[in-house]
């Protein structure tokens, strides 16, 4: 599935994502079939400029930005950046909502990251900015 111009994202069961990390400097989704106990997916965003998406979402469809998304980013930013990522997703409403990522630079980290102390073998335990414990997606 391609997510931006040229980037796929790998095969995999990617249907609870989240925010589990933003700051100045990057913005870091997760994703996963069950993000209770560990995710396999992130998406690490590098000095994101505009970030529209809720906090957990489901289902993305990832799609190629509209002209007017576009006309918006050039207008808040005073250009295209390099990394524009926008999809649909369920965020628990009525209707889907659009979202729209524009980044200096994406990185695709597929890898076992458990949400829990007890580190399961070959894998790694959530980062220690892990905001919390994780947010509802039902």
């Amino acid at each position: 599935m391609e997510i931006a111009a040229g980037r796929t994202l790998p095969e995999g069961s990617w249907w609870d994502w989240e925010v589990i990390a933003w700051d100045a400097g990057r913005l870091r989704l997760a994703a996963g079939y069950d993000l209770s106990y560990h995710h396999g997916l992130e998406l690490v965003f590098a000095g994101p400029a505009f970030v529209s998406c809720p906090l957990a979402f489901q289902d993305p469809e990832f799609r190629a930005p509209t002209a007017a998304e576009t006309t918006r980013l050039r207008g808040f930013l005073g250009g295209t950046p390099p990394v524009v990522v926008a999809f649909e997703a369920d965020a628990g409403g009525t209707e889907p909502v659009s979202c729209l990522i524009a980044a200096e630079r994406l990185d695709i980290v597929q890898e076992l990251v458990v949400r829990h102390p007890h580190t399961a073998a070959g894998s790694r335990t959530a980062a220690p900015d892990w905001p919390g414990p994780p947010l509802p997606t039902d």
